[in-house]
């Protein structure tokens, strides 16, 4: 079996990357992860490709002239490494139109809230907020718009009366941690 090359996005600890990682380890896994890219050169995560055999690169931002300039860097380190999925996992930048189409159909994230509702950031405390019942994650693929692509699947969370936006997130993470590797997989599976 020819293995699928996944590239990961992060910004900081990684769990979602690791998740992925503990997945690879099944011979069976029809993926594996060939590079780890941070648009932050102190991620955690980073340290666990390294640690994982894993070819690491950080790209900061503020080390280019231009938005396009920094993700001109990010895409030749792609090409170069023959990536067939670009898997975001916690990657807290937004990509610009011209990459997101480069990249169509092979690029993809996962977003803790059940898309299109909570679309952005605090997720968990949106969701305690406005009374949702069920919450969740996403994974879906990467457009221009954010957290607007196609849905992929999803994984729906109880939302507690006691709940906290902490308490929320930390069920939605052991979602997250199954159902990114299973997507994944099925996707490298077709």
């Amino acid at each position: 079996m020819q293995r699928k090359r996944l590239a990961v996005f992060i910004s900081g600890r990684g769990s979602n990357m690791e998740a992925i990682l503990r997945a690879t380890q099944d011979d069976s896994y029809p993926a594996e992860i060939a590079i780890v890219i941070s648009d932050n050169e102190d991620a955690v995560g980073l340290e666990t490709a390294v640690d994982a055999d894993i070819a690491a690169f950080a790209f900061e931002r503020k080390d280019y002239a231009s938005k396009a300039d920094h993700e001109a860097a990010i895409i030749e380190t792609i090409d170069e490494n023959n990536i067939d999925l670009i898997c975001l996992a916690g990657y807290m930048r937004l990509l610009s139109g011209d990459f997101t189409q480069r990249y169509a159909n092979t690029l993809i994230n996962i977003h803790p809230s059940l898309l299109p509702k909570h679309k952005g950031l605090d997720t968990h405390e949106r969701a305690i907020k406005a009374g949702d019942k069920i919450h969740g994650c996403t994974v879906h693929y990467v457009s221009e718009e954010m957290d607007g692509g196609e849905i992929i699947a999803q994984a729906e969370v109880p939302v507690l009366n006691d709940d906290t936006p902490d308490t929320l997130a930390a069920r939605v993470l052991v979602e997250e941690h199954k159902l990114y590797p299973s997507t994944i997989a099925k996707l490298c599976a077709d």
